[in-house]
């Protein structure tokens, strides 16, 4: 039998899921979560072989998940499932760790398969997904201006900011207006709006 683990926090999609797998013959869900902390702690206490992950929850997105569990799971592969086309997102769960990213609109049976197919040591990545993902923009800013971009919510001051990365508030305000206008937006509300909408962030 192969041990799924479920998380999603829209509780009917959840329970659907865990019945449709249900009928599987070789799958058995042992346990499900809500949002992305709870799924790492069920994680840890079951020892799922495949973690079924939405990509966007509380606490923890599915990203977030699947890189934790990397870190303290190793042995649970982890496929991210996403409401949206959302090929963005595709390489940093890859790097993240995924072994697999596919659709919620996906045919009943290709999750089965893609369990079955990461737990066997393989990877899936929906095609049309894969697609757009190839044809996504290169990211214009170093890691640096997206270090600064992901600490720089629109209400933490630059002060802040600057404390938490050790740089001086001068050094941040340069790292902002550059990556302003490296993106061609306005303010950086904006800059990191379009930063998660191409999958840099």
């Amino acid at each position: 039998m192969i041990r799924v683990l479920l998380a999603d926090d829209e509780e009917l999609i959840r329970v659907a899921v865990a019945a449709l797998l249900g009928l599987e013959p070789d799958l058995d869900v042992v346990a499900q979560a809500a949002d992305g902390r709870a799924a790492v702690e069920a994680a840890r206490a079951h020892r799922p072989d495949v973690a079924v992950v939405d990509l966007r929850m509380p606490a923890l997105d599915g990203i977030e998940v699947a890189a934790e569990l990397q870190r303290t799971v190793p042995s649970c592969a982890v496929v991210i499932l996403t409401g949206q086309g959302r090929p963005a997102q595709l390489p940093r769960a890859l790097a993240a760790g995924a072994k697999g990213f596919l659709p919620k609109g996906s045919p009943g049976g290709a999750l089965a398969d893609v369990i079955r197919r990461v737990h066997a040591g393989g990877r899936y990545v929906d095609p049309g997904l894969a697609a757009d993902a190839l044809s996504l923009p290169e990211c214009p800013l170093s890691p640096r201006e997206l270090d600064v971009l992901r600490h720089s919510e629109p209400d933490i001051p630059v002060t802040v900011v600057a404390r938490r990365l050790h740089l001086s508030p001068g050094a941040i305000r340069n790292h902002l207006t550059a990556i302003m206008s490296k993106l061609g937006v306005a303010s950086r509300e904006q800059a990191a709006l379009k930063a998660r909408e191409h999958g840099w962030l």
